[in-house]
């Protein structure tokens, strides 16, 4: 008896769906990826073990650069906008629109105020270029940081912050030390120091 030949027939997949899915899955990595800011000082940290990690929003960080510049930065624009129009009522100082938008966009300044006008008016790639002075602290006849601090914490959501320091491996202690002392005048004894993971040290084998 013959065999019965089984006629062969053309395998075709619809491709459809699949290259829908990736282009929605493409578009949805477009649109929410958030490039990190260039940041206006580099901090090198010091390494740890710490499994601590900080928050990603509802943080008040302070940079400390190896020449003892320091930087302040706020998460959330309504809250750098509203510490904005605070001290500017402390400093007697008014803001435009233009110059609260484009404060409310930095994630970290390093300006006294009385530069801080010039430095709004630069554009976000010439403020990188710029080398900004830090912001005065540690100082009976200036405390405009300790101000900073004052209002961030103010108008923050329920204010509350947590204050985190970056300090660069070979910043002065002393000025680490004096910023400490600033913070702890407001009653903020509990804060992070931020530092590099490290990796743990392998038990010794017995």
């Amino acid at each position: 008896m013959p065999k019965v030949k089984v006629p062969r027939k053309n395998i075709s997949l619809d491709m459809t769906a699949m290259c829908d899915v990736a282009f929605l899955l493409l578009t949805f990595f477009m649109l929410t990826t958030k490039f990190k800011p260039e940041e206006p000082v580099q901090v090198k940290m010091p390494s740890s073990i710490s499994e601590t990690t900080l928050p990603d929003d509802g943080k008040l960080q302070l940079a400390v650069g190896a020449d003892g510049r320091i930087f302040m930065g706020v998460d959330g624009q309504p809250t750098r906008l509203k510490m904005l129009e605070e001290i500017g009522k402390k400093y007697n100082m008014t803001f435009t629109d233009a110059e609260k938008f484009e404060f409310a966009k930095m994630d970290a300044f390093g300006t006294p105020l009385n530069g801080l006008k010039q430095l709004l008016a630069l554009s976000a790639t010439e403020r990188n270029k710029v080398k900004q002075p830090g912001l005065p602290c540690c100082d009976s006849l200036n405390t405009e940081l300790t101000d900073w601090v004052l209002y961030a914490r103010a108008t923050a959501p329920d204010q509350k912050l947590k204050v985190a320091i970056r300090s660069d491996v070979d910043t002065d202690y002393e000025v680490v030390k004096k910023l400490i002392a600033t913070l702890q005048a407001q009653k903020i004894n509990k804060f992070n120091l931020v530092t590099s993971p490290e990796a743990k040290p392998k038990p010794k084998a017995n």
